[in-house]
């Protein structure tokens, strides 16, 4: 294999075969990682069952441990340059991508390794009727505890920032954890593990476990001594996690799929609409669960929309993760560019039309041309599934309550963006939306503070802000009688 990353201390663990990593820019073998088994699984659980019973973490001070978070972002922003070649080789997004994956990862572990002297419960004197007829007077509180052994199951798109969105509020809540990348992009997992070690996280209390899904990533779901599983991917998947988990009711974090709708009203500052519509679809390459790609227009300012997306799907220049000019980069893998092609191809068939893009790239590389298309119908899979690539759909309507029923028409109900200069409608469209985070004259934004919470089919419960701590806890009351 040409330039390969040496992970040669993965393979200890017990595995049932190796797995090729390969750098979506160019095809190339980069890696090779272990399969882990049911055993592996084990072990990696029994460490971090060891360690959170032993308290080698959780017991520590607040302020020593938030004293090694702190210092793990310390090792990763003066590691930043190497963090971001490794996961723009692996996962083949842009190195101006992979900057900002690293830096804003960063910024998620600082504001959880904040929370760490924060954490308290409440408390309240209470008077209640006595079992024995009389009153009783109770000094009561609650107490923050972390929920235990922790299983976090990570997607390929963004890997490093999406294992701290998990790693950083579990670490901080006192939890130990196992983290399962996806088997496309484990390299930068394992460097994080790697960081916290060095940060002085005691040892135990970061497994990272290399595996596929239906291997490594159903035997973690299942563990018996695993107390909350936290996973983002696909809603197919999560139907199973649920499944797996009632066998002793892990407690479940899930971050699902999404068809993100973009509402564009004829008042908009079309200049901005136009390049925010742009970024929301095509940022990542498509490959963002929030990605906005089902964009209604209201009719009259339809075709100058259609025209300007156009233009602006066609000069984004597109190339691999060596390439310091590229804005969008390869698809993950070929199976993917696949599954795009082929859902384009059913919107084809039954009367979509492509108005740029559309084709697989001739070139090395898992390269799909950014896509614009219209003339779909609500049935179509363009419409009703998470494409994750770089292809929107440019759909009319005429006034404010067709363009809600429209964009509520889905099972998903992630995120969502408005684009109006209209205060008053901006409110009442956010109102009607279904969706956990939606933006209004913007695209993407996203701050470690601001909650993100699926609604309908994307998911249960939230990640980011103290809403993602709290994931983290058990609430236990306490009564002292007077």
């Amino acid at each position: 294999m040409s330039n390969a990353i040496d992970v040669e201390d993965t393979v200890d663990a017990p595995h049932s075969g190796m797995i090729p990593v390969f750098n979506p820019s160019t095809e190339e073998q980069i890696a090779e990682v272990p399969d882990s088994d049911q055993a592996a699984v084990d072990a990696a659980v029994a460490r971090a069952r060891d360690t959170f019973e032993s308290g080698a973490w959780r017991k520590l001070p607040a302020a020593r441990r938030a004293e090694v978070l702190f210092r793990a972002a310390d090792i990763i922003r003066a590691r930043s340059d190497e963090l971001a070649e490794l996961e723009s080789r692996n996962n083949g997004m842009t190195a101006m991508g992979a900057q900002q994956i690293i830096k804003v990862a960063n910024e998620m572990l600082i504001y959880y390794a904040g929370w760490v002297g924060k954490i308290h419960g409440e408390s309240a004197p209470l008077v209640s009727d006595g079992l024995l007829g009389h009153y009783e007077t109770f000094h009561t509180y609650t107490q923050l505890e972390p929920v235990g052994v922790v299983g976090l199951i990570i997607p390929w798109n963004g890997p490093f920032f999406v294992a701290m969105l998990k790693v950083a509020p579990a670490l901080a809540a006192g939890c130990s954890v196992v983290l399962k990348p996806a088997e496309e992009t484990p390299l930068t997992a394992l460097k994080l593990e790697e960081i916290f070690r060095e940060a002085g996280v005691p040892d135990g209390v970061v497994n990272v476990l290399t595996g596929y899904g239906e291997t490594t990533g159903a035997a973690l779901t299942a563990h018996p001594d695993v107390d909350k599983i936290a996973f983002t991917g696909s809603t197919e998947v999560g139907r199973l996690i649920v499944k797996a988990a009632a066998g002793n009711l892990k407690r479940l974090t899930l971050e699902l799929g999404g068809k993100s709708p973009l509402i564009m009203f004829d008042d908009a500052n079309l200049d901005k609409a136009i390049m925010g519509a742009g970024m929301g679809l095509l940022a990542g390459s498509g490959q963002n669960c929030s990605c906005t790609s089902r964009i209604y227009v209201q009719r009259g300012i339809y075709d100058q929309v259609v025209d300007g997306l156009v233009a602006f799907a066609q000069m984004l220049p597109m190339g691999g993760n060596d390439d310091p000019n590229s804005v969008l980069g390869p698809l993950i893998s070929e199976k993917q560019r696949t599954r795009v092609a082929g859902i384009v191809a059913d919107g084809v068939a039954g009367g979509a039309q492509v108005v740029t893009g559309g084709q697989p790239m001739d070139r090395r590389g898992y390269f799909y041309e950014a896509t614009i298309i219209t003339d779909t119908t609500p049935d179509m899979r363009l419409i009703r599934e998470e494409i994750f690539g770089p292809v929107g759909c440019i759909i009319p309507f005429d006034d404010e309550d067709e363009a809600i029923a429209a964009a509520n028409d889905t099972e998903y109900g992630l995120a969502g963006a408005i684009w109006t200069e209209n205060l008053s409608r901006a409110h009442r469209v956010v109102n009607e939306l279904r969706g956990g985070q939606i933006w209004v004259n913007s695209a993407l934004a996203a701050d470690p503070s601001m909650p993100i919470c699926g609604h309908k089919q994307s998911g249960w419960g939230g990640e980011r802000g103290k809403k993602g701590l709290e994931a983290y806890f058990n609430v236990k009351s306490v009564y002292i009688g007077l």
